[in-house]
């Protein structure tokens, strides 16, 4: 996950989130997909065997969140949950959920480790889980590379080959991300980057991978996600891996 926050901009926040998954775990692209009061306006793509998503976005609200799976203890079997519910809560009823998740550690219990986005136009913080405790924290104006390890990006000292490689190369180039834009004119340098810049998809510091896990089922980058958000109005592009990029319809 890319985050780029700077609050004087036309469009303060950025985002170009990433889902990694086993290729054949089925999945519906963005939309609204959920019922009920806080749940219905949300708009993001849908895992078909937990019901949850990795990215939400209330397009009313102007707020945003992403998830991402983490490292650490897992769950009870007998008393997990999906983590798809997470950016679901958070999209839904706003930053304070991810506090209040933070200063809860009996119910973070019941999911598997994970980092959690929650953000809007003017702030962004990020909620990370690793089976034992949780950390809360804001995260600054700048840009800042997120990844199953956590904040990679920027650190006193950069080691994770994800944020070596592309966190300085995300920094230098900041798209404007507005809506009305074309394609290229609103994301620029960033739709190189979403693409691979060069690197082989099994590169430990691919942000488009491939490779075969727990013995050789496939795994690696199923979809990508740009989102531009502003006070007034939001951008929402998505492709499917090995598909073109197209605009989610979010009025």
């Amino acid at each position: 996950m890319i985050l780029s926050l700077q609050p004087s901009a036309p469009v303060p926040l950025l985002l170009l989130g990433v889902r990694d998954e086993f290729t054949d775990r089925a999945w519906r692209p963005p939309g609204r997909h959920w019922a009920g009061p806080a749940l219905s306006d949300l708009v993001g793509g849908m895992d078909e065997q937990a019901g949850g998503t990795w990215l939400a976005v209330d397009p009313a609200r102007r707020r945003m969140s992403c998830l991402l799976n983490g490292r650490g203890t897992p769950a009870a079997p007998g008393t997990r949950r999906t983590r798809g519910e997470l950016p679901l809560l958070a999209a839904g009823d706003g930053a304070g959920t991810c506090k209040e998740l933070a200063d809860d550690p009996d119910a973070l219990a019941a999911y598997d480790p994970f980092h959690l986005v929650c953000a809007d136009p003017g702030a962004a913080a990020l909620l990370s889980w690793d089976g034992a405790r949780p950390v809360f924290r804001d995260l600054e104006p700048g840009t800042h590379v997120l990844t199953n390890a956590g904040h990679a990006y920027p650190r006193p000292e950069v080691t994770e080959p994800k944020a070596v490689h592309f966190g300085p190369k995300f920094a230098a180039s900041r798209p404007p991300g507005a809506p009305g834009l074309p394609l290229t004119a609103a994301w620029g340098e960033w739709l190189t980057l979403a693409d691979g810049d060069g690197l082989p998809a099994d590169a430990p510091e691919a942000i488009v991978a491939r490779r075969a896990v727990d013995g050789g089922k496939p795994w690696g980058t199923t979809s990508q996600t740009l989102i531009g958000l502003s006070r007034d109005g939001l951008r929402y592009d998505f492709r499917a891996a090995g598909e073109d990029w197209g605009a989610v319809p979010v009025t």
